[in-house]
């Protein structure tokens, strides 16, 4: 009889349970990473029943990471990283250090810890985890726009830190390398330069020179090997030569390769294995829950908790609105950021290891942690309702008029007013815009295709790179100073969802909008007021028809006469034997 092996066996298992448990919470209206936690918990090995190996998921978890950054740095710049800087690297720097202060107190207060251990326990609550802050804007919409940059410069910030913290963790428990803490600070510094250095120089050519060889072969299998290659190669290769963490790795091979003309395929190949890989982190962080932890340290717990929400999330949000962003934009951020996770349980592990830590410390991280998660849905909505509250405040609106320090959501585009949004470069797109040049008309493009953008951007048109369905990238097209909104999309529903919310910033915008049916140019006209509705197909026929009428001895002015007549009746109104212009 032939068994299967007991890591396919925990394979199929995991991700059976994190599609039921998935499901359930996406039912109940949760996001479906909480049920990923909870199928974890149930066949983790703190609980009754079948235990999973945690080890080997613990291994796919890291997988899952790796491949889920590199698919964020696929879309992003490394322009887009370096405008948020001046934003992110202060706050960050105070934010840490904030929450790594009261997570340290916490310790000292209720576990009894001190020196190394105050430090360690401190710092393991203050580092958001950034597989779960991604996961959570990309749900929401939020992660190509200003919170996105924003929130991936602000983690990028923490990761370095950690790195520095896993140097200094030795030296502070007595362990240290020889040459003392100064040189291993400065030579943890150098790796980390170095992989940054050789990525910007060297991999930004040799990468995309290399995936273009393997995509020239025609061959799709080979092209989606290759790219999981680079992901996990630079991944491996940035941990085993430069000691840098594994996802930060993967993370600028991302960034690097996003800038190639093949970032946007990359990012469509490795998208069914990031969403698969990530549901088995998350499956994985479930599985380290022991409810035993916390009844034997409840108040540590507790207070964990409480340091995670308010010393990583709440002082996010502060320290976003003393910088200057938007509150909107802070409360976004801030409640992405109000969790912790994959550094915070190395750097746990490594402190308990060199005797820092005690064993009892790990069970208050990992709960809180698991309990920050599980309360993401409800800071978003807490965060979500101070927002507007505080941007009402006229103290922070005199703070805010001076914006100077924040990251603006797209630098370059000129001062635009009465201007035209086109929606989509493709062929209609392009088309379109080349029209409005000639003009010299005012317009601003919106485009969700990287690689097109960049094309658009290329020939000096003012571009927004971002799903213009999600409100903050439409916003800064600055839809209420619009004139015009013409929407080149194929999909009816996306352009649904673009119309109400320009028209919830500028109720007398004008729309013009393109689709490929006529019952949605009969609902477009009637319930969302759109000025025009052109259906491919029928432009296509009047054109023709236009041209037949004129051929075969129509006047031109009576043959326009005739299209506009069918262009105007409604989509199944037929002539009824009613008589044309001209028509005798």
């Amino acid at each position: 009889m032939h068994h299967a092996p007991p890591l396919l066996a925990l394979l199929v298992i995991a991700l059976t349970l994190a599609f039921v448990f998935g499901t359930i919470a996406r039912l109940l209206r949760l996001p479906p990473l909480i049920g990923y936690l909870v199928a974890g918990a149930v066949v983790g090995p703190h609980t009754p029943g079948f235990s999973a190996d945690l080890g080997f998921t613990a291994t796919l978890a890291e997988v899952g990471v790796g491949l889920l950054l590199f698919g964020v740095g696929l879309h992003f710049r490394a322009e887009d990283l370096l405008a948020v800087w001046r934003v992110a690297l202060p706050g960050a720097v105070a934010q840490v250090a904030a929450a790594g202060l009261l997570g340290g107190l916490a310790g000292v207060a209720l576990l009894g810890l001190s020196g190394a251990g105050a430090f360690a326990f401190g710092l393991a609550l203050a580092i958001a985890s950034t597989a779960v802050a991604t996961r959570a804007l990309e749900e929401r919409g939020r992660l190509s726009g200003e919170a996105g940059r924003l929130a991936l410069g602000w983690l990028v910030v923490q990761d370095l830190i950690v790195v520095l913290g896993l140097v200094l963790l030795p030296a502070l428990s007595g362990r240290g390398q020889e040459g003392g803490l100064a040189w291993a600070m400065l030579r943890a510094v150098g790796e980390l330069v170095a992989f940054m250095a050789l990525m910007l120089l060297a991999g930004r050519r040799v990468l995309p020179w290399a995936l273009k060889r393997v995509a020239r072969t025609g061959s799709r299998e080979l092209f989606t090997l290759a790219v999981v290659v680079v992901a996990l190669g630079v991944a491996y290769s940035a941990t085993a030569l430069f000691h840098v963490s594994f996802a930060l790795g993967a993370f600028f091979a991302g960034v690097v390769l996003g800038e190639s003309d093949l970032g946007h395929q990359a990012a469509a190949e490795t998208v069914p294995l990031q969403r698969v890989f990530a549901a088995i982190f998350f499956f994985s962080v479930g599985m380290l829950l022991d409810p035993a932890n916390l009844a034997s340290a409840p108040w540590a717990s507790a207070a964990a908790l409480l340091v995670v929400l308010i010393g990583t999330g709440g002082a996010t949000f502060a320290l976003l609105l003393l910088l200057r962003v938007p509150p909107a934009t802070a409360a976004v951020v801030g409640a992405a950021m109000a969790q912790i996770g994959e550094f915070s349980f190395v750097l746990a592990e490594l402190a308990i290891g060199q005797g820092a830590l005690p064993a009892e410390a790990r069970g208050p991280i990992l709960l809180g942690s698991f309990g920050a998660i599980l309360l993401l849905p409800l800071t978003f909505r807490a965060f979500a309702a101070l927002a507007p509250r505080l941007a009402a405040s006229p103290a922070l609106s005199r703070w805010q008029r001076g914006r100077a320090a924040a990251a603006p959501p797209h630098p370059g585009l000129p001062a635009l007013e009465q201007h035209a949004i086109l929606v989509g470069y493709g062929r209609v797109g392009a088309t379109i815009a080349a029209a409005l040049r000639r003009h010299n008309l005012p317009l601003v493009v919106v485009e969700e295709d990287r690689r097109i953008a960049d094309a658009a951007r290329a020939e000096s048109l003012p571009v927004i790179w971002g799903d213009a369905a999600k409100e903050e990238v439409l916003q800064g097209a600055r839809p209420h100073q619009a004139r015009l909104l013409i929407l080149a999309l194929p999909g009816a529903w996306e352009a649904r969802q673009v119309i109400a919310l320009a028209r919830a910033a500028n109720p007398a915008i004008e729309v013009a909008v393109r689709t490929h049916d006529d019952e949605e140019v009969a609902w477009l006209r009637q319930e969302a007021s759109v000025g025009m509705a052109v259906m491919g197909e029928r432009e296509v026929a009047l054109g023709m028809a236009d041209f037949a009428m004129q051929r075969l001895g129509v006047s031109p002015s009576t043959a326009q006469a005739t299209v506009d007549v069918l262009r105007a009746r409604m989509p199944g109104e037929g002539l009824a034997g009613e008589p044309l212009p001209g028509a005798a």
